[in-house]
């Protein structure tokens, strides 16, 4: 058998192939049919419950080139394509990162109370901040 003198097999030689570097990108605005909008839940097959800034609830649909190389979670910031069609669904057309979304905000694109990198765990723990009385005392037992 051979030996190993390179640095890895065929993936490694893909992974060469991607643009990996952070590179700064020019940071785009919406546009007439276009919205902002906040990832609730991901609901699985491609698709993510949105909550728009424009006080709508939608079911949004990545697009095909995001699949698989832009990894959308809870608690994001995305530009999303309005439907004339089907009012309650959108296309996600572009995820922001923190430091995007922080320069929307500064640049008045957001309101000032979006909640910025938070998940929708975060933002329901946030509503209910009572203390839930469970009947006992463990100082007493």
């Amino acid at each position: 058998m051979p030996k190993n003198k390179g640095k890895g097999g065929k993936n490694y030689k893909k992974g060469k192939k991607r643009d990996e570097g952070e590179t700064r990108r020019e940071l785009e605005f919406k546009e007439d049919g276009q919205e902002y909008a906040q990832v609730l839940r991901m609901l699985g097959d491609g698709r993510v419950a949105l909550q728009c800034y424009d006080d709508v609830a939608r079911t949004g649909l990545i697009r095909g080139t995001m699949r698989r190389r832009v990894w959308i979670n809870t608690g994001d910031i995305v530009l999303i394509g309005l439907r004339e069609f089907q009012p309650d669904k959108a296309d996600v057309i572009h995820k922001y990162t923190t430091e995007e979304a922080r320069n929307l905000q500064a640049f008045g694109e957001l309101p000032t109370t979006a909640r910025i990198n938070q998940t929708a765990v975060d933002i329901a723990m946030e509503g209910g901040e009572q203390e839930e009385d469970m009947g006992f005392d463990f100082d007493e037992i």
